[in-house]
């Protein structure tokens, strides 16, 4: 059942993200060639995607936490796909050659809920998903990436010879996502984060009283915001640099799919990366690829090196998209996962880019893109920066967090106890004193979940707490009072951990070691 709901929903994410890159990729390309745009009203066209999806997006992620694990919001934003060529061809195009205002307010609101938003919606139900039946969220996204690169490649050669060919490419895939959809069931018994106490709009707004959570969308918004603006007209420029329109198109068609083909790979790899080094560092070394691709592209002067550089991409996205939930999950209330993801990670690249698309549209219209390019990177490295400082450790437990043990103790464990004589921190669904086997079913269970392959039991954390203690100066007879030991012999065991500290550190200080 696992490997089925698996391989149904990377169906899904291929599908879906061939029908968007299939036109979404040449789109600036379409705005500049075929409708005769400047950079400042694609800049002001992006800007209005990005306000869209800024309103849509909490709405989104409030009815995606309400309803679960329920399809409705999946099968609207597939009905919309599938109407994509019509509305391009009939309706987007010839509005926006004869009243851009009123073109670029409506296409903003329909390609929003469509896709800048719509995208949302899709990854955090597959991530829930992925918790729910114990698979990587990046595995199951690297199809959507592989569906990208296709869809890329194919817009290559259709854009040439027809460009309205790739909005109707996308309304075919429709189609399939529609297939796909009708036979996907999840079992929602089996989601713990959907079990616990429903959300309401207290929780919400509770959730943005925390300040990590204002720190982490300030980093978003200086650095991947940034970055997204940086790259919204990049094919323009990157067509510019060949002898002919045509054979710069075709070739941004190429290594576009080349790089969400790397992209791909990228996301398999990615949770291994982030899992060894931890989210915040993920975000960190993702800040870092941004600022050297961008400083690179200013830079650069030949289509091969900026072709390079560009590959930067499909590295930088899979380590930041995959360190953005886990950052989120770890560190905040997962029942409002869909919430924290479309607004505190997707709500603040929106913003940004609706500030500051038409800035930096008007900016390449005057100063030209190289320029605009050094400056940028400047930008994402220092809010890279800021966030090494700001964001929350992977070593320490948020506020948050500690909050859950307060609210046990007061709100859960009166509820479970039968018995007001009843000691014990800790009690199972009966009431009683959890015991060692009923903690090694948790601890199992959560090992499963985490996809750790070590041997982990409450003897193991049990003997981490204290060899960790002793390593970091407390006292032997501290600890053996924490352990419960009744004599100091078993405790003295934990010494010899200690002696190979102390042999390190004599290797490493004295000059005659």
């Amino acid at each position: 059942m696992k490997n089925l709901i698996y391989w149904k929903l990377s169906a899904f994410f291929f599908v879906y993200f061939f029908s968007w890159l299939v036109f979404f990729a040449f789109l600036p390309i379409w705005f500049g060639q075929k409708i005769q745009l400047t950079g400042m009203q694609i800049g002001t066209i992006y800007a209005g995607n990005a306000i869209f999806s800024m309103v849509l997006q909490p709405f989104y992620g409030y009815l995606s936490d309400k309803i679960g694990m329920k399809r409705y919001l999946l099968f609207f934003i597939v009905i919309l796909v599938a109407l994509t060529g019509p509305f391009f061809v009939f309706v987007y195009e010839p509005l926006l050659k004869n009243n851009f205002y009123v073109g670029a307010v409506i296409g903003s609101f329909v390609l929003s809920l469509a896709y800048y938003a719509g995208v949302a919606v899709i990854e955090s139900f597959i991530e829930k998903c992925g918790r729910i039946y114990n698979f990587e969220f990046g595995r199951a996204r690297a199809w959507g990436s592989l569906g990208a690169a296709v869809g890329v490649f194919c817009a290559g050669r259709a854009f040439n010879y027809d460009p309205d060919l790739i909005f109707w490419m996308a309304s075919c895939g429709a189609i399939v996502l529609l297939l796909i959809l009708l036979t996907v069931r999840i079992d929602e018994s089996k989601a713990d984060f959907i079990k616990s106490e429903p959300i309401n709009l207290a929780n919400v707004k509770h959730l943005f009283s925390i300040k990590d959570v204002w720190l982490f969308m300030i980093f978003i918004l200086g650095s991947a915001c940034v970055y997204g603006v940086f790259d919204q007209q990049f094919a323009i420029y990157y067509a510019s640099l060949f002898p002919t329109v045509e054979q710069g198109n075709e070739t941004f068609g190429y290594l576009n799919s080349l790089q969400i083909f790397l992209e791909a790979g990228g996301m398999c790899i990615a949770p291994f990366i982030v899992n060894k080094i931890g989210p915040k560092h993920g975000l960190i070394l993702a800040g870092s690829i941004m600022t050297f691709r961008m400083i690179g592209s200013g830079l650069a002067n030949d289509p091969i090196s900026i072709s390079i550089i560009k590959l930067l991409h499909a590295i930088e996205l899979s380590i930041l998209l995959v360190s953005v939930f886990k950052y989120l999950a770890k560190n905040f209330d997962t029942r409002l996962s869909s919430v924290l993801y479309l607004v505190g990670y997707q709500l603040s690249n929106q913003l940004g880019s609706a500030i500051l698309s038409p800035i930096v549209g008007n900016l390449y219209d005057t100063v030209g893109f190289k320029v605009a390019y050094l400056f940028l990177g400047a930008v994402v490295g220092v809010f890279t920066v800021f966030g090494a400082f700001v964001l929350i450790s992977d070593k320490r437990i948020p506020k948050e967090k500690q909050s859950e043990l307060k609210e046990y103790i007061e709100d859960a464990r009166p509820i479970l106890i039968k018995n007001e004589r009843e000691k014990a921190l800790f009690v199972n669904v009966n009431g009683k004193r959890l015991t060692r086997q009923g903690f090694w079913k948790i601890v199992k269970y959560y090992k499963e979940q985490a996809h750790i392959t070590k041997d982990i039991t409450p003897h193991v954390l049990r003997h981490s707490f204290a060899t960790h203690l002793l390593q970091n100066g407390a006292d032997l007879k501290a600890i053996q009072t924490m352990l419960g030991h009744s004599d100091i012999s078993s405790t003295q065991v934990y010494m010899q951990f200690q002696d190979s500290g102390l042999k390190d550190i004599y290797q490493k200080a004295h000059p005659r070691a």
